[in-house]
């Protein structure tokens, strides 16, 4: 992927929570009464509000009662929240609030921007676990029910919060739309939790020292930003490399998250003041992992993800502990796209089936894989299971190294393709290259040099192992 498009998909990602994050002058006063239901383990309390669509809007250790996530408007809390096309999404005769133009088809779990809540459908409390489902509102839009479902699943096990997302889409839309950075989920704590910790370095799960993301230099950058004086997003991204980032207090204690396989984060804190603040003050710390994800018109999308309460030491073992150690990366298009996108291309559309069904008619079509982290010395092959139509005669894989921020002519090498339409198992030596060394976070493929209409490309998996 080039330069410009990771910029203009970062610079939509970061538009979305300065969006949410700038509602913050509307009052509380003037959200619905809360309809608060709570778990409570001993160790952690946590609430979600049924008028607010079911967004987690307090959580806190149980013996302090001091909640820790800020709900100010209906774009704060910790909650579900997505992205697709078309952009601008105004529907005939629906009122848009033009600074939020640029993101689309945005449906957000507690409500719109207009102050409009989300409607929950359906609630279950069995004293061990919440489900909630709702429909939620189009954040910019003013009182736009999204065509999909957002349903949660919460569990507490000691000091963490379990959370699984199911978000249903029966849009009437039947266009195949770019993929989107997904906030999976968005995340907003209270102004004292405004560090951001995690570990960005190129040693994942050897206890190197984590990375502190708010140095001197990018807080005075955001002062900037905020007073008027320089343009620009007051957000971080970043490269979560043992797949967590934590927002925390000046003592080093806060509010921490693993999200399995996300490698791409973002995050900061929100206004001139930092390490004060309350549940419903301006000032908020954000976090979101960010799959880049196609939302299909009939997907049935999900994801999981842990919230770890405790000092940046407890959340990273937590991790340590639990994550999976996976050497090497790979993908099986059974029944997902496993978060690959396309650039110049498109598939079938929604269920996949077996694999991915490409069609290469556009202009250099791509297929990019989500980030992720290997050693390229542990993967010397590539192995690719696909079925060709076409009559050219060459691919290309691409490799992107760690902390490089694009894709580089140097990093790529061309393989010879059957074009019968059957099934081959591809094996692509990688390790004869002389820039393929040191550490690796993504892959390009570019199933054949340049398009060709009719010409498409089936593939079932891509990975490492033999």
């Amino acid at each position: 992927m080039s330069k410009m498009v990771n910029l203009v998909l970062f610079r939509v990602l970061f538009s979305v929570a300065v969006c949410a994050v700038a509602t913050a002058t509307c009052s509380a006063k003037n959200l619905p009464p809360p309809r608060m239901r709570y778990l409570d383990n001993g160790r952690l309390r946590i609430g979600i509000n049924l008028a607010m669509g079911g967004a987690i809007t307090y959580l806190a250790q149980s013996r302090s009662r001091i909640n820790m996530i800020n709900h100010v408007d209906l774009g704060r809390e910790i909650q579900m929240s997505d992205y697709s096309g078309p952009v601008p999404y105004i529907p005939p005769g629906r009122k848009i609030r033009s600074y939020w133009r640029m993101l689309g088809w945005n449906p957000v779990q507690a409500g719109d921007a207009f102050k409009n809540p989300s409607r929950v459908v359906y609630f279950k409390d069995d004293g061990h676990s919440l489900v909630v489902r709702s429909i939620p509102m189009i954040w910019p839009l003013d009182n736009q029910p999204a065509r999909c479902s957002f349903q949660t699943h919460i569990t507490l096990q000691g000091d963490t919060v379990h959370v699984r997302c199911r978000m249903v889409v029966f849009r009437k839309d039947l266009k195949q739309y770019s993929a989107r950075p997904q906030e999976c989920p968005a995340i907003y704590t209270v102004g004292k939790f405004w560090r951001l910790v995690t570990y960005t370095g190129s040693r994942p799960f050897t206890s190197a020292p984590v990375t502190m993301l708010d140095p001197p230099a990018v807080l005075k950058r955001k002062m900037q930003v905020f007073a008027g004086s320089r343009k620009g997003d007051p957000w971080i991204a970043f490269n979560a490399t043992e797949n967590w980032a934590a927002l925390v207090n000046n003592a080093g204690f806060g509010l921490g998250i693993w999200a399995p396989h996300d490698y791409r984060f973002s995050g900061g804190f929100y206004g001139l003041v930092h390490g004060t603040g309350g549940p419903t003050d301006s000032q908020a710390g954000y976090i979101a992992p960010n799959f880049f994800d196609i939302i299909d018109h009939n997907i049935v999308y999900q994801y999981r993800y842990v919230l770890i309460v405790g000092s940046v030491g407890r959340i990273r073992s937590w991790v340590y502990k639990h994550a999976p150690r996976s050497v090497l990366p790979g993908w099986n298009f059974t029944h997902d796209r496993q978060h690959w996108m396309y650039v110049n291309a498109h598939d079938t559309g929604w269920p996949i089936k077996g694999c991915l069904n490409v069609s290469l008619a556009g202009r250099d079509p791509q297929l990019i894989s989500p980030l992720c982290f290997w050693r390229a010395k542990k993967a010397p092959v590539l192995y690719m299971d696909a079925a060709y139509k076409t009559t050219k005669k060459y691919g290309t894989i691409w490799w992107r190294r760690f902390h490089h921020t694009r894709f580089s002519p140097s990093c790529r090498v061309t393989f010879p393709i059957q074009a019968d339409g059957r099934y081959h198992r591809y094996a692509i030596r990688l390790a004869n290259q002389k820039t393929y060394h040191g550490a690796i976070s993504q892959l390009r493929i570019d199933p054949i040099i340049n398009g060709q209409q009719g010409a498409w490309v089936k593939i079932r998996s891509i990975g490492f192992a033999r």
